[in-house]
């Protein structure tokens, strides 16, 4: 039987960190792919949220490795591959006072979003919607009165005020 040991308190604090993308082995364990960097370090978080439907559930890793080219977990109370299908495609997720504080100038994706978005002159490109991970570099994905792609590098990005929930960039409003 399988349990998950309630559901999370606070899902708003929570940051996405990883999903389970499959059943591993013959003792519960899942395959998990990892967003984090590098690709262990969400092994080094416990407990996990993991999403069911619409609700986030505590549930305790109890060991994981990598293995090939991704993770694999076993996690409390899931001891068969029968009781570890229910999380097939959960989101892995973690509160955010469980990761570190971001270095001056890094910021984690989650607070990017929702920030509003202006060239360098001050002309409104509109908000983050997201961001897209490409192997060059990250990217913006900023949507307004259409959809823009921008590179999130240094020489493109110049400000971002957290507390304004602004983004200032050296950008071409017609590009």
């Amino acid at each position: 039987m399988s349990t998950l040991k309630g559901v999370s308190d606070n899902p708003s604090d929570l940051v996405v960190v990883g999903r389970i993308s499959g059943v591993f082995g013959v003792r519960g364990w899942v395959k998990v792919y990892s967003y984090t960097h590098p690709l262990e370090n969400i092994l080094a978080y416990n407990p996990w949220q993991v999403s069911l439907g619409e609700e986030w559930k505590t549930t305790f890793l109890l060991g994981g490795r990598p293995h090939g080219k991704g993770i694999v977990a076993q996690l409390e109370g899931f001891s068969n591959p029968e009781s570890a299908r229910v999380l097939l495609g959960a989101d892995i997720a973690v509160h955010r006072d469980q990761l570190p504080s971001p270095r001056s100038g890094q910021y984690y994706w989650r607070d990017l979003v929702g920030l509003a978005v202006e060239t360098l002159d001050g002309a409104a490109l509109g908000t983050v919607d997201h961001l897209l991970e490409t192997g060059a570099n990250d990217v913006l994905v900023v949507m307004g009165e259409r959809e823009r792609l921008i590179p999130y590098i240094d020489q493109v990005v110049v400000d971002v005020d957290l507390h304004e929930k602004r983004m200032r960039v050296d950008w071409d409003p017609e590009f």
